[in-house]
């Protein structure tokens, strides 16, 4: 018996729109279960050092000499002192921590401007915030 060969694009998009229900894998068990222990034993292994290889060479593209060639080297050399002398590897851990500000009931809004507003302006302002807070928002 011969099954109809089908692309993994129209199998992909059979499978999204719902005219593939159910799938059935035939293979050699005991065979696909050493291939995966062999490919997690390799994935293990080289994991570790792969990343250390691959931090250690970003590390390195990233210092001062590799940009000594860059149009804006001087520049960077200039600014030394605001910039970090040693370059993470990596970003920081995301710690989910996110600030929300809440204003007060009958706070006024910052304004930080160069010169004074109209009046009918601030007064358009004004009762915007106000028909916010009398909204509940």
């Amino acid at each position: 018996m011969s099954l109809p060969v089908t692309s993994w694009k129209r199998f992909a998009r059979e499978l999204h729109d719902g005219r593939i229900e159910q799938i059935c894998i035939l293979s050699d068990v005991e065979r696909v279960t050493c291939e995966a222990e062999e490919l997690n034993q390799l994935i293990s292994e080289g994991a570790d050092a792969l990343s250390a290889k691959s931090k250690k060479e970003r590390f390195d593209e990233q210092g001062w000499d590799s940009l000594k060639e860059r149009p804006f080297y001087k520049v960077l050399r200039e600014y030394k002192d605001v910039l970090p002398d040693d370059i993470p590897a990596e970003l920081p851990q995301d710690k989910g921590v996110q600030h929300e500000i809440d204003l007060v009931p009958g706070t006024k809004y910052c304004v930080t401007r160069q010169w004074p507003l109209p009046r009918e302006q601030v007064k358009a302002i004004d009762d915007f915030f106000e028909s916010r807070r009398n909204a509940g928002q």
